[in-house]
C-alpha cells in the first residue's frame, strides 16, 4: 500500500484541491472594492466637471479684437490645454471606473491596468499643478497693469479659469492616492485591493 503523497503543510492531495480558487473574495471584499471604486468615480467626476469649467471660462475668455484675449497669453495656453487634456482623461477613467463596479474586473490586465492608472494620474496631475501655476503668475502680473484695468472682466475670468483649474487637481490628486493604495495593495497582495 502506497503512503499517501503529503504536499504543503501535510496536506494530503485531495485536501489541497479542495482550497479555494486564488483571489476568492468574500462578499464583504466586494462590497469594500465597489464601495473603493465608487469613491474613485467620484473624485474623478469632481476632476472632469472643475477641468472642464475652467477650460470653458479661458476658452470663453475674449471680449473682442481691442481688449485682451487669453490666446495672447502664452500661459493661459497652457491651463486651457493641460484643463482640456485632464477633462478627456477624466471622462475616460470614469468609463473606466464604472466598468470596475458594474463588472468587478479591470478593463485591461489588472497588471497593466493599476500601474496605468497610477502613471497617468502623476502624469496628469503634475501638468495640471505646473499649468495652473503659470496662469496664476501672468494673472498677478497683469493684476496691476492696464490690462485689467481696461477689461476687469478679463482678469475674473482668468481667475476663476485658475481656481477652477486648482480644484481640479486637488480631486486629480485624491485620484492618485487612491491609484497609489491600489498599486501597493498588488504589490503586496497581488490583487488591487486589500482582500480580508
Amino acid at each position: 500500500m502506497q503512503s499517501p503523497q503529503y504536499l504543503r503543510n501535510g496536506e494530503a492531495p485531495q485536501q489541497q484541491q479542495q482550497r479555494l480558487p486564488p483571489h476568492f473574495h468574500s462578499t464583504v471584499s466586494v462590497q469594500k472594492l465597489r464601495r473603493f471604486n465608487t469613491l474613485i468615480l467620484v473624485f474623478r467626476f469632481a476632476s472632469f466637471c472643475f477641468c472642464l469649467s475652467s477650460s470653458i471660462f479661458m476658452f470663453t475668455n475674449s471680449r473682442g479684437s481691442h481688449f485682451p484675449n487669453w490666446k495672447d497669453f502664452q500661459a493661459f495656453r497652457y491651463v486651457l490645454a493641460a484643463n482640456a487634456i485632464v477633462t478627456l482623461y477624466s471622462f475616460a477613467q470614469m468609463g473606466i471606473s464604472v466598468w470596475e463596479i458594474l463588472t468587478g474586473s479591470t478593463v485591461l490586465p489588472e497588471t497593466l491596468q493599476v500601474w496605468f492608472d497610477f502613471g497617468h494620474d502623476q502624469i496628469f496631475a503634475y501638468m495640471l499643478l505646473s499649468a495652473n501655476a503659470a496662469g496664476t503668475t501672468i494673472a498677478w502680473t497683469l493684476n496691476g497693469q492696464d490690462t485689467c484695468t481696461a477689461s476687469n472682466a478679463f482678469c475674473i475670468q482668468s481667475y476663476l479659469s485658475i481656481a477652477f483649474g486648482f480644484a481640479g487637481f486637488l480631486f486629480l490628486g485624491f485620484c492618485c492616492l487612491l491609484s497609489g493604495f491600489r498599486v501597493v495593495c498588488f504589490i503586496i497582495y497581488g490583487f488591487r485591493f486589500l482582500v480580508l
